[in-house]
């Protein structure tokens, strides 16, 4: 399977579960997913769908005149019926609700409000666009206020001590555990350096194929969001973390058919998954920085972070990203760093020492 096959088969079955969320929302809600499915990727889509049931089961629970409806009993024109305050009113709810999928109770930070109520904007656009409704109510209210987060990267000493943890962690176990570590310990300690050192993506991670890496050139080929297709290049350290796994324990691996030409296998022998590389980041970086929640894309961060730093350069850095607009780039990587930040810790003298309060008596 090759990398366009991988992303072939990955796109089909996200269609097949779109489609399938589709038939929960009501009928006409079908004419704005085609609209927009030139312009969205299949997972975008899927999260406007999920959004937006949310919505319609909010009238539902919340508002009289819908409590005897089914999702699919809604009209195009019911959406003329709400008021703005009904959707003040929803984004108080949508605070804390009960989930209709496991009826358990679901909470949204900021920035879940935020994009539940854009995909709402969007939906509401759409139809009033073609004037199939007559309002858009939520063009009266106010989008929910983002505080900006502080990026969460890795300090050089952290990624130094996360590399050797990778590496060395085992030395001490025994028994099942110690078995369990020598298999895993070359493919995850490439899995952390190639994130580290190239800042993709997950999702771009785990589509690779060996072919898709030329050790001449330390160049990796990717499929990138929109399906763009492209090269990074890798440092030799990088290099060293890939062939040691590929010339090590992925040699040994008989592969599960379907599965030959991943990069990387699960214990399954299997492609691993986006959920197996987050659950093995948080596992070795947990025991090297406890107070910090490092995932796969704050190892992107780190290393975009690094990169800008290194170069100043805020093109290369999106471009190596792979960023379609540098002013994402920007707002996320060209903030003051932690390390200047840090050199502020012992410049305000709180209280002096009590031998220097003597020295200048």
């Amino acid at each position: 399977m090759n990398l366009s096959t991988y992303y072939d088969e990955l796109t089909a079955k996200l269609t097949i579960k779109l489609r399938e969320l589709l038939k929960t929302l009501p009928p006409f809600a079908k004419d704005f997913f085609r609209a927009i499915d030139s312009t969205t990727q299949v997972r975008t889509r899927i999260a406007y769908a999920y959004d937006l049931r949310v919505f319609f089961h909010f009238l539902i629970d919340q508002n009289p005149v819908y409590r005897n409806y089914s999702i699919t009993d809604f009209k195009v024109s019911d959406l003329d019926k709400i008021e703005s305050v009904d959707l003040e009113e929803y984004m108080e709810y949508l605070k804390i609700y009960v989930s209709d999928e496991n009826h358990q109770h679901m909470q949204n930070t900021e920035q879940g409000v935020f994009r539940k109520i854009s995909s709402l904007r969007s939906f509401y656009g759409y139809f009033y666009k073609r004037q199939m409704i007559e309002k858009n109510p939520t063009l009266l209210i106010d989008m929910p206020k983002i505080r900006e987060k502080e990026i969460i990267r890795l300090e050089p000493d952290e990624i130094a001590s996360l590399l050797d943890f990778v590496e060395h962690c085992g030395d001490h176990l025994t028994g099942q555990r110690r078995v369990y570590y020598e298999k895993t310990k070359e493919r995850d300690l490439a899995i952390i350096t190639l994130l580290l050192g190239t800042g993709i993506r997950v999702s771009e991670l785990v589509g690779l194929n060996l072919e898709d890496i030329d050790f001449k050139s330390n160049g990796l080929h990717l499929i990138r969001k929109g399906r763009k297709e492209m090269t990074i290049y890798f440092g030799n350290e990088v290099a060293d973390a890939l062939e040691q796994y590929i010339n090590g324990s992925r040699s040994h691996i008989i592969p599960r058919e379907g599965h030959e030409n991943a990069l990387f296998y699960s214990m399954q022998r299997k492609r691993i998954g986006v959920q197996a590389v987050q659950n093995l980041v948080k596992k070795y970086a947990q025991e090297v920085t406890p107070l910090k929640k490092i995932t796969p894309h704050k190892l992107r961060s780190t290393y975009g972070t690094s990169l800008y730093e290194e170069t100043d350069d805020i093109y290369l850095v999106a471009e190596v990203l792979g960023h379609s607009d540098v002013n994402t780039t920007r707002k996320h990587y060209a903030a003051m760093s932690d390390t200047r930040r840090r050199q502020a810790a012992n410049k305000v003298i709180l209280r002096e020492h009590p031998d220097h309060i003597k020295n200048k008596k």
